[in-house]
């Protein structure tokens, strides 16, 4: 049994990420109703918006993500003709991503993702806020046993808003 101040950590670190998760589940799907696109997308346009990405590794070091997720997420997003994709004219063998005048109306109507404030405000924290921030998640991470590659969030999320990984086999007694 848990007790006394030891307890009332947990209750705090378990609240303040409910709230966390509320805020980022409520982005995303703000975001797919409102505009039809995964809170991923939209943190990807809004990122955009800032300045074009002279690649795909620039705009996953941008993202705080690694490439072959947001490499996913631009692919949905070229198709919706919301970025373009371009070699570059100084290397032909990096591409370059830019809004389209649809990216940027359509990023227009919609609020500042939870992604890009929950950034900023890592990036407001002190050095040692954030280092005792990364030890306590790496060790919960530990802890929980969750490993391999972290991706966008909400980018695994179907336009119906049911998660896109198959269904879990029944469990038979």
């Amino acid at each position: 049994m848990i007790r006394g101040s030891r307890s009332e950590s947990i209750r705090t670190v378990m609240d303040g990420l409910r709230r966390i998760v509320r805020d980022l589940r409520l982005s995303a799907r703000d975001a797919e109703r409102g505009a039809g696109i995964s809170g991923a997308q939209l943190f990807v346009l809004q990122t955009l918006s800032e300045s074009s990405a002279q690649s795909l590794n620039d705009l996953a070091d941008r993202t705080l993500t690694d490439q072959s997720s947001v490499s996913v997420v631009v692919k949905r997003l070229v198709e919706r003709k919301l970025v373009t994709r371009k070699p570059s004219e100084e290397d032909g063998r990096r591409v370059e991503l830019a809004l389209t005048s649809a990216g940027r109306r359509l990023l227009a109507r919609c609020p500042e993702p939870t992604q890009a404030r929950l950034v900023a405000s890592l990036k407001r924290m002190s050095p040692e806020e954030l280092s005792s921030l990364k030890a306590g998640i790496s060790a919960l991470e530990r802890e929980m046993g969750t490993s391999g590659t972290a991706r966008m969030f909400f980018d695994e999320e179907a336009p119906s808003g049911r998660s896109a990984r198959a269904p879990r086999a029944a469990v038979r007694p």
